[in-house]
């Protein structure tokens, strides 16, 4: 078997959402009719672009040499690593496995080491402008089965946050938590906004809620300044979603300053590779929980993904109403807090053609990287 064809394929999502978002999809075609599907969005229009000058050195390869490819598209430029090129490698990465699992009629999760669960724990959100929106998302979410909910109760008007902005997160969080009951956890996410004084300073008066993880409570770039706040704060501490690669988990995991790492599939650089890195973490005690807030192939890659780690903790995302009408085959369903196993051969689920033709790139979509600005209007929608 022979790839013919690597297309990057951007679109948009549907229509009537509060914010509309873009996607880029990725096709893969062999001689043998095999059609593989992978995605590789992470904001930019460029990453279809480096899809398709990735796909042209593919052509004519056998798609079964996946670690193969993977190590010739990241080698391939003596500047590696950048966002952009990972979500292309990711993409194509995905897709493969799409194509390799159904050359051989099984699911991806059994090529990887075959299932250790049946189910895959999964959660909602809790955010809100107000401590009364909040609970009432919360509830929503709850009421949909849900077990455990997200939400980043911050204005993020700079990283040195202003003592009303403050006290107002801590005042939905104690709301959320009064209403939900000690039998939901709670994620509080930061989205990386705050400086690590006032990380800690915040976490310390959010403890007595009881938070299931604190989530990248200062800037990525500085792991120092995350172990500071880890040192410092009794909440376990969750973070990893803007790492690339298995070589930036190896900086991060020996600080012993994380409990939960949350690499994306996408950034990361594919499923093999976030396998890899879940494996170093589980020598360090660390769980995974892979982050997902993108499109439908995010979603189903991820949850192969989870099937087969050992220390898989719970799964972002996935639960939008409009992933089973734009693909083609039983996309999984979110019930009672959890989805049920992936589908297959390969990954299970293709994009729906003619969903894509109706649905092209929007270029006055807001960019990923806006999804929150200085806004707290926003923080009312289901981002999971």
């Amino acid at each position: 078997m022979k790839i013919t064809a690597v297309k990057a394929v951007p679109a948009s999502g549907p229509r009537g959402l509060p914010v509309t978002r873009n996607f880029v999809y990725v096709k893969i075609e062999t001689d043998e009719g095999i059609v593989g599907w992978g995605e590789a969005t992470s904001g930019p229009l460029a990453v279809a672009t480096m899809v398709d000058e990735f796909g042209q050195l593919l052509v004519g390869e056998d798609p079964m040499a996946i670690e193969k490819h993977w190590q010739m598209l990241y080698h391939h430029f003596h500047v590696r690593g950048g966002v952009v090129q990972m979500s292309a490698i990711s993409g194509i990465e995905i897709a493969l496995w799409d194509i390799k699992g159904q050359a051989l009629n099984t699911p991806v999760y059994e090529l990887l080491g075959g299932k250790i669960r049946d189910r895959i724990w999964t959660y909602g959100r809790w955010d809100g402008p107000t401590p009364e929106a909040a609970v009432q998302n919360a509830m929503n979410h709850v009421d949909r089965g849900l077990t455990a909910l997200k939400g980043d109760p911050f204005e993020h008007r700079g990283i040195f946050i202003d003592r009303r902005s403050e006290d107002l997160a801590v005042e939905k969080l104690k709301a959320v938590r009064e209403a939900v009951g000690d039998d939901v956890e709670l994620f509080v996410e930061v989205h990386g906004r705050l400086s690590p004084s006032d990380a800690i300073r915040v976490g310390n008066r959010m403890e007595p809620y009881r938070p299931f993880y604190f989530e990248e409570p200062v800037p990525p770039q500085n792991l120092d300044a995350l172990k500071r706040v880890s040192d410092q704060v009794n909440i376990p501490i969750a973070t990893g979603e803007r790492l690339l690669t298995k070589f930036d988990f190896a900086d991060l995991l020996p600080l012993h300053a994380v409990d939960l790492i949350q690499p994306d599939i996408m950034y990361a650089g594919g499923i093999l590779e976030t396998k890899k890195i879940a494996a170093m973490a589980e020598a360090y005690y660390v769980g995974i929980q892979p982050h997902n807030c993108y499109g439908p192939f995010a979603t189903v890659a991820a949850l192969h993904l989870d099937v087969c780690t050992p220390n898989f903790v719970i799964q972002e995302g996935g639960i939008h109403q409009w992933f089973p009408d734009a693909t083609i085959g039983n996309f999984p369903v979110q019930k009672d807090g959890y989805f049920g196993l992936p589908p297959g051969p390969g990954l299970g689920v293709a994009m729906d053609e003619e969903w894509l033709a109706a649905h092209p790139w929007d270029d006055n979509a807001r960019p990923w990287a806006h999804r929150l600005g200085s806004n707290p209007s926003r923080q009312g929608v289901d981002w999971s």
